[in-house]
């Protein structure tokens, strides 16, 4: 099985399962070994009091982003620590997009960076995660 294909039929595993990411609109729109990308619209019940979007809407789609990553090489991984900070706010109806790309992966570990945009591009939340593998997989494969 080629890395790629490993990558895809762990995120169709995942995203099977996971009614929180599709509840809220997003999509999958790329996967492959260690990189993810996921889009999500602003949509109205997603604003908070300011009528921006909720700082906790924008760190779910990151999260997403980090799960897919960190999950597309058949290993059951978990988010251990994360931060983000977010530098410009998102409006109501804004497409934003979530790309996640793995800066290490070594050993139970892995460390991500996830940079997600507006509509033209423009930065609105960055985020490092750390994970840490648990015993498991996404699906039973024979050693190559």
């Amino acid at each position: 099985m080629t890395p790629q294909t490993r990558a895809e039929k762990c995120a169709a595993l995942m995203w099977a399962n996971d009614a929180a990411s599709q509840k809220l609109g997003m999509s999958l729109d790329a996967i492959a070994p260690g990189s993810a990308t996921l889009s999500m619209p602003v949509r109205d019940e997603m604003l908070n009091g300011l009528g921006m979007c909720h700082g906790g809407m924008i760190f779910t789609l990151a999260d997403s982003a980090l799960a897919f990553a960190s999950n597309s090489y058949n290993v059951l991984m978990v988010a251990q620590q994360v931060q983000i900070t977010y530098v410009a706010p998102a409006k109501a109806q804004e497409m934003l997009t979530a790309t996640a790309c793995e800066i290490v992966r070594t050993g139970r570990s892995g460390t991500y960076d996830v940079t997600i945009t507006g509509k033209d591009g423009h930065k609105i939340a960055l985020l490092r995660g750390l994970t840490r593998s648990v015993k498991g997989q996404h699906f039973d494969e024979d050693p190559e």
